[in-house]
């Protein structure tokens, strides 16, 4: 998938992944995509809360061995 801007998250716990994330997003243009990259398992559910809430789209994740890869379109 392409994206226009890519955030290393490994090794980071909850709410660490959720604020970078966040911080992100807010020097990005709207339309541009986040990739994300995770180890925190409760990543995947947080990402999917964080987008229903901010209203940013999660356009997928990927899963290879204990790190999560998210793709997340900034509204």
């Amino acid at each position: 998938m392409n994206f226009d801007k890519e955030f290393d998250a490994s090794g980071l716990s909850c709410p660490l992944p959720i604020l970078k994330t966040k911080k992100a997003l807010s020097d990005m243009a709207s339309g541009q995509v986040l990739k994300l990259v995770a180890t925190d398992c409760g990543a995947v559910k947080d990402m999917q809360a964080f987008a229903d809430q901010t209203g940013n789209s999660l356009l997928g994740m990927e899963e290879a061995s204990g790190s999560y890869t998210f793709y997340m379109k900034k509204k």
